[in-house]
């Protein structure tokens, strides 16, 4: 082990240039390795294509792609710069973006250069199958992070902008709430969270209509309500603490309550140490736990979406005394390799689809990791105390 991280701090891997290199190349091939445009790229070319047509946004279109769209209105303005390209173009253009922002994300992180260039090795392999399924799980994990970034520097303009972009495009940005308390300046915070919510509610009804934006929000509730159901018997989906709990105890017809409201009881606990609120590795133990949170309690978690529980994981190791003890660094090994196992070809297909997908067992090691975080901080045990509060 000793000599697999020695290699790993050869100074090329820690080289920036080299880093964003790895990046852009994978951006590439993972773009142009498949001949065919992805699918989700076509769905995202629809939401703006059915919006400036006014046409629902979130019923069946065979002729044009398969499933169904279950992003929001405001995510037309997003997609809009890349429709406007040849297909190959754009999908290339999209995927280094959705990239980007996630490396630039990670890149201001307050964590020491000589830790924080192993972030995006750890993730690498989530990266690219997200790239290779033009996912958008990049730019939510960068929004995220860029809450959090902005709420430390106090500008919670920037901060409450970054959270209501998350909530617009896909809802998961409201997970970014969970750093409200370390805001000191509260009631602006919420004020420019109401401000964006206005900017992003009424912006898609300048390239359609504000009546088709309106109804379409009823139709993505109705969406969304209708593929949380669907997720309960998709075994590529619900790849979370909920799926794991359900399909393991053949409980299918469970609420998924059940598991949802001891997570928010749990995630809840973490805040009783007030006086830890100015502290960075407390700060950044609750970004870690708010990445693994929405994750571990969604049933739209699929494979592509570890790309953001990996980075909860990464975090959470980075905040760990040192040096680390020896299980500390077994788990975060073994949860690199099982998230990248259970949906690889390493495994036969059979075992993959019938055990590893059946019963969801890719949220396994991610959950471990989140319950002993959430001891953690509640306890402050395992976890480094800094001399500098600016910097990991």
């Amino acid at each position: 082990m000793n000599s697999f991280a020695n290699f790993f701090r050869k100074p090329i891997f820690s080289d920036k240039r080299f880093l964003l290199s790895i990046w852009i190349v994978l951006g590439v091939i993972g773009s142009l390795k498949g001949s065919k445009i992805h699918n989700n790229y076509l769905i995202f070319k629809g939401v703006f294509n059915h919006t400036i047509q006014q046409i629902n946004l979130y019923t069946a279109y065979p002729s044009e792609y398969h499933d169904s769209n279950h992003y929001g209105p405001f995510f037309s303005l997003i997609i809009a710069p890349f429709t406007f390209l040849p297909d190959q173009i754009g999908v290339l253009l999209w995927n280094l973006s959705m990239g980007l922002c996630l490396f630039v994300a990670f890149y201001y992180l307050p964590i020491q250069w000589r830790k924080m260039y192993l972030f995006f090795y750890i993730v690498l392999i989530q990266l690219y199958t997200c790239i290779m399924n033009s996912q958008t799980n990049g730019l939510i994990a960068a929004l995220i992070i860029g809450s959090f970034l902005f709420i430390r520097k106090e500008k919670d303009f920037w901060a409450a902008c970054f959270i209501m972009l998350g909530v617009f495009i896909k809802l998961y940005g409201i997970v970014g709430l969970s750093f409200f308390f370390f805001s000191k300046h509260k009631g602006k915070f919420i004020a420019y969270l109401f401000f964006w919510a206005a900017i992003f509610f009424v912006l898609p009804m300048f390239i359609s209509s504000p009546e088709f934006i309106i109804q379409s929000y009823y139709d993505w509730y109705a969406s969304l309500s209708n593929k949380s159901v669907e997720n309960m018997t998709n075994f590529s989906q619900d790849m979370s603490a909920i799926g794991l709990v359900r399909r393991t105890f053949d409980i299918m017809d469970a609420s998924a309550l059940y598991v949802i409201i001891p997570g928010i009881i749990l995630f809840g606990l973490q805040y009783i140490k007030t006086e830890k609120y100015s502290q960075l590795t407390y700060q950044l133990g609750i970004l870690a736990s708010t990445l693994l949170f929405m994750v571990l309690f969604s049933t739209g978690s699929e494979s592509e979406t570890y790309i953001i529980a990996l980075t909860g994981v990464s975090i959470w190791f980075f905040i760990q005394e040192e040096p680390h003890e020896k299980w500390v660094v077994f788990l975060l090994l073994f949860t690199i390799f099982w998230t990248w196992a259970t949906t690889s070809h390493l495994f036969p297909k059979n075992i993959r689809v019938d055990i590893f997908k059946r019963y969801s067992l890719k949220a396994l090691p991610c959950l471990v990791v989140w319950l002993i975080l959430v001891y953690q901080l509640i306890t402050s045990r395992g976890i480094i105390k800094l001399s500098n509060p600016d910097e990991l």
